[in-house]
């Protein structure tokens, strides 16, 4: 390659890489507005403060969901075949049907054929049928429940404006959230920790809770609150059937209104939803349906006629801030299983501050020792190698902006590293001219037989390190995998800085003369 491609080739990387870089300067300057910026490197949890979360979800209910929801819909269906029933429950790990004699059901055939399709059904027991989940069936309702609630929490996330959140699986069924600059502490429990489970339930207005039958009904309370203190003030207590009717997995859109004095949720259910509902209210018009959140009744409103818009409102005690969280969850989706939250850490801004100075700091004085070690044992040419060092800083800076990925105190690490084996390339390269010098050749020759020979053992030494910085990079979760990216991108670019910078260095400086004599290396 000639002196003037490396050079043009050196200086379009140079000019390129900064210009790429001043989002992120423009970014952490006092007084700028890093959520406001895009293209810039984003600093981790570690760096900036924020939350860090250890959330379990427990896979069991989203079986026991499951069985409630085809208890259900075979509930449904028999209604819909004029099939007369005793009831149909969920009783334990199974659902129970019990038919009148003399009551027969095909449940091979079409419609209960499709539903029961991956399901056992033992009709054995006379007009008692059960229906059980096959364990493989189970095993992959628990593993899908996991990869649900992580997306459930991302979308709820995502809705919180929270800049590069950090959502991990971790062993069976939990999950590593990490949500850096979260300010809001409480609005990121609130939108993460609420199950956001909304369910219509048909009240039984005709017994109370002292007469009501608990095989067939259940008792679930409305939360009535002071509207200046939010403080409880009672609990009405409603007698509901057993199951809901219908369940929020159905709904398409939920969005805050403001139409009337106070805040309220207005929802659209999908196609199948809005179906259900119009049968719903067409069966049982002039009862109360119950609108139950999170196990507690919000309103539950008269059915004066059949709904077949799928449209309908949620009208409860309901703060503007409250409903548009609530709406976002039921927005995003129910979680398929409760949480917990095992562990919770918050980062304070201040100690993302000092990480951030202390992380800057080991960058400038690991820096600057080791130019000045090389430019006091190879003299001119050690400045070479301090220019290639920066110029080697400047590209990883630029690679992390490009992709935005997130920094952190093992990316700094990682970055530290890389510094020394940036230097220790242009080390090879050095010792390499050296050698040549012994040899009582010319400093022209010496410069490029070293140069030739060194490439191909920095390219074998730094291959090495590649090769296990992406198995780091593959394997490692979290801070490891922070510094596994830090760690490949120096690599790469130090290759380059020592092969193609330094050497058009030596180009400029010193091949570039019409007479060399001496080089003091």
């Amino acid at each position: 390659m000639s002196l003037r491609v490396k050079g043009i080739l050196v200086l379009v990387v140079l000019v390129g890489s900064i210009v790429a870089i001043i989002p992120t300067f423009q970014a952490y300057r006092p007084g700028g507005n890093p959520q406001a910026i895009k293209n810039k490197v984003n600093l981790g949890l570690d760096l900036q403060g924020g939350m860090y979360l250890d959330v379990e979800v427990r896979t069991e209910a989203a079986v026991t969901r499951v069985l409630d929801r085809i208890a259900e819909e075979i509930e449904d269906l028999l209604l819909d075949k004029l099939v007369d029933y005793n009831y149909v429950e969920r009783r334990g790990n199974e659902v129970e049907i019990s038919l009148p004699l003399g009551e027969k059901v095909d449940w091979a055939e079409e419609p209960f054929g499709r539903l029961l399709r991956n399901l056992t059904v033992d009709s054995t027991a006379g007009n008692l049928h059960r229906v059980t989940l096959p364990e493989g069936e189970a095993d992959r309702i628990r593993e899908g429940s996991v990869d649900q609630a992580l997306e459930v929490i991302r979308n709820r996330i995502d809705s919180l404006g929270v800049n590069e959140p950090s959502i991990q699986r971790h062993g069976d069924n939990n999950l590593l959230i990490q949500l850096p600059g979260l300010k809001d502490r409480q609005s990121a429990i609130a939108a993460i920790g609420n199950q956001a489970v909304l369910e219509f339930y048909l009240v039984v207005d005709n017994v109370t809770v002292a007469t009501m039958d608990n095989a067939r009904h259940v008792i679930k309370f409305q939360e009535i609150r002071d509207e200046t203190t939010n403080k409880l003030q009672r609990r009405d207590p409603y007698v509901l059937e057993k199951r809901p009717v219908m369940s929020g997995e159905v709904i398409q859109d939920a969005r805050l209104d403001t139409s009337q004095f106070s805040a309220r949720i207005a929802f659209s259910l999908n196609s199948m939803g809005a179906d259900r509902f119009a049968k719903i209210t067409t069966r049982n018009r002039g009862r109360r349906l119950a609108i139950v959140l999170d196990d507690k009744v919000v309103s539950a409103p008269v059915i004066r006629s059949e709904i077949l818009t799928g449209d309908g409102i949620i009208d409860g005690n309901f703060t503007d801030k409250t409903a548009n969280v609530l709406a976002i969850q039921l927005r995003s989706g129910a979680l398929p299983a409760p949480i917990s939250i095992r562990e919770e850490r918050t980062v304070g801004a201040t100690l993302g501050e000092d990480s951030i100075r202390q992380g800057l700091l080991s960058l400038a004085v690991g820096g600057l020792l080791v130019v000045l070690f090389m430019l006091v044992y190879y003299r001119a040419p050690g400045s070479f190698a301090g220019l290639a060092l920066a110029f080697n800083l400047l590209l990883i800076l630029v690679v992390l902006a490009s992709f935005q990925a997130t920094l952190t105190l093992p990316g700094i690490a990682g970055i530290v590293l890389t510094m020394g084996m940036s230097v220790d390339a242009n080390v090879l390269i050095f010792e390499r001219i050296r050698e040549e010098l012994r040899l009582n050749k010319s400093p022209r020759a010496a410069i490029n037989e070293g140069f030739q020979k060194a490439v191909w053992t920095i390219f074998d030494s730094n291959l090495t390190t590649l090769v296990a910085a992406f198995a780091l990079l593959a394997f490692g979760t979290g801070p490891i995998k922070g510094f596994a990216v830090t760690l490949s991108v120096g690599i790469l670019a130090s290759m380059f800085t020592a092969i193609v910078v330094t050497r058009l260095l030596f180009d400029l400086f010193y091949l570039n003369r019409k007479r060399l004599s001496e080089l003091k290396i």
